[in-house]
């Protein structure tokens, strides 16, 4: 190892203990109760939820996998998944936040995604929840692997050190601070790694630039490879004998027809977008924030972020074919496009800060996945189906043994050095937007939405991504629609027809569907904050003159009294 290797080591060092400091600094608030773990109480703030809901969606992801496409296949395909994913990001922070904030804690103080799922539709028997924390575990698992897959890549690349040793050690440290802080340490880490992602992406997108020797020379090199910087076309490079490694030809790399990406091909990726609306480590943001009206300034923060960082992505991956042509030859490869470039134009200090950058996009997005599944296998399968009563200490227990079980799948999907870190987040994300995106919506828009409809459409969403996946691999043509577009529409259908055809929702469930985005609720011309409650056992408490019984109920006992 390098001297300068060394320096971008040891920065890199200062950063990991700073977030573990932080992750051990919350774990006492954490641990004080379960909803303090999984949602921090709902006391996040305005910056911290905007930019930990944007960090941990993109991960290192936005920084390796989003580079590697446009380096390897050109502008087409990075484009428009950059264009979907930012109108996507806008109208989920427009349409759901501020709905699922209100929702999530007047049905029955939700605070998790199967749990809110089950509240809505007044599932007592835990079958949702039974399902929708399945749909977690699996997709997540594999986000998670995607992250550790990531660690791996970079510290090989930037230390040409051992893949699977670095991918152990970045997953142990992910693991250590998850594990010790709860949601806390999550979000406050994600909005220190969301600030230093921007920053990192920028330095690099400028630096490229300069090194490239201005955009006029850049363009003029990229327009001679065929099809590359065009929106309807998709560069096409010429394979060996291998059919993984790009040919090089008199120095330069080879590179076919173009191949034709026309009018469904754009719809189809630009259909990342509706994944939003269904991953959970997005809506867990907006249900935690601090005060429902905060949404809109968040959003503001959370959209101007995306734009800049999605487009400075696409452009350093485009910029680095133009300044290493012949360097990275392979789909897998072409992902450390970020991390080769901060060797080249950085110095060794500045690169450990802006390749941290790197590192803290993987970590903002591991611990959310891993928090996610303990709290989903502890609050909603064994709490919730399993063992009602459980303490809250029993239910934190159980989920960071839920926690380590998720580390060791992960390292798992994680061991092979080649795997396609792009290829894997598109398959975990439209799982997701699927299963999800659809009932999501319904729930906080259509009252006629039941629970048998909500089982049909999640599962219905989720086996669709997984049988459309294996489909595509084995014959192509149609099946080349990247998955979620078919998977979100068809389970939509399933989730809109199931409910019409079977028993309408309960009377509670409609009135709570009809009063959950009020600010207060008024029960015999007496006001109170409205969180779901028995409103017959309230007005039957004032008529016998027991106003603070009724001033409990009303508040289900979970804040005082703004009479």
């Amino acid at each position: 190892m390098s001297h300068g290797d060394m320096i971008t080591l040891a920065v890199m060092g200062i950063y990991i203990v700073v977030i573990l400091i932080i992750g051990f600094y919350f774990a006492r608030r954490s641990n004080e109760s379960s909803e303090n773990y999984f949602l921090g109480g709902r006391k996040i703030g305005v910056w911290a939820t905007a930019l930990s809901a944007e960090a941990s969606d993109m991960s290192g992801w936005l920084l390796m996998g989003l580079p590697g496409v446009a380096y390897f296949c050109g502008a087409s395909d990075a484009m428009w998944t950059a264009i979907g994913l930012a109108i996507g990001t806008y109208l989920n922070w427009l349409f759901v936040a501020k709905r699922l904030r209100k929702y999530s804690q007047k049905a029955n103080n939700a605070i998790t995604i199967p749990s809110f799922f089950a509240n809505r539709f007044g599932d007592t028997k835990g079958i949702i929840k039974t399902i929708a924390a399945l749909v977690i575990l699996l997709f997540f698992c594999v986000y998670v692997g995607s992250c550790f897959a990531t660690c791996g890549k970079l510290f090989a690349s930037l230390f040409d050190l051992n893949y699977g040793t670095m991918m152990v050690i970045g997953a142990l440290l992910v693991f250590i601070y998850t594990f010790a802080g709860g949601y806390l340490s999550v979000c406050t880490t994600d909005l220190i790694q969301g600030l230093l992602m921007i920053v990192a992406i920028l330095v690099i997108f400028i630096g490229s630039i300069t090194a490239a020797g201005g955009v006029e020379n850049t363009v003029a090199f990229l327009k001679d490879i065929p099809g590359f910087l065009s929106a309807t076309s998709m560069a096409t490079p010429v394979l060996g004998a291998d059919g993984v490694t790009q040919v090089v030809q008199n120095g330069a790399p080879l590179f076919g027809e173009p191949a034709s990406y026309g009018f469904i091909t754009i719809i189809s990726t630009m259909s990342w977008g509706l994944g939003y609306f269904g991953v959970p480590q997005v809506l867990v943001r907006f249900m935690g924030i601090e005060k429902p009206e905060s949404i809109k300034r968040s959003r503001r923060i959370a959209v101007v972020w995306v734009i800049i960082s999605l487009a400075a992505a696409v452009l350093i991956g485009l910029i680095g074919r133009a300044i290493i042509p012949t360097t990275l030859l392979t789909a897998s490869s072409a992902e450390t496009i970020f991390v080769v470039l901060s060797k080249m134009i950085l110095p060794a200090v500045v690169t450990g800060v802006v390749v941290s950058g790197i590192f803290a996009a993987t970590m903002s997005s591991s611990d959310s996945y891993m928090l996610i599944v303990g709290s989903s296998i502890a609050n909603d399968l064994f709490k919730g189906v399993i063992k009602k009563d459980a303490s809250d200490r029993t239910v934190m227990f159980v989920s960071r043994c839920a926690l380590v079980a998720v580390l060791l799948f992960g390292m798992f999907i994680a061991r092979d050095q080649n795997s396609n870190i792009f290829n894997i987040v598109s398959y975990a994300w439209a799982g997701f937007g699927a299963a999800f995106g659809p009932v999501m919506l319904l729930s906080l828009f259509w009252k006629r939405a039941n629970m048998a409809g909500a089982i049909g459409g999640m599962v219905t969403g989720g086996a669709t991504v997984v049988i459309w996946n294996a489909l595509q691999s084995a014959y192509g043509g149609i099946f080349n629609i990247y998955e979620l577009l078919p998977a979100f529409l068809l389970a939509l259908i399933v989730n809109v027809v199931v409910s019409l055809i079977t028993k309408p929702p309960s009377d509670d469930v409609v009135e709570l569907f009809e009063h959950y985005m009020d600010d207060d609720y008024i029960v015999d011309n007496e006001t109170y904050p409205y969180v779901p409650a028995e409103p017959a056992e309230a007005e039957a408490a004032i008529e016998a003159e027991a106003p603070a019984e009724a001033e409990a109920i009303a508040t289900g006992a979970l804040e005082e009294s703004q009479a």
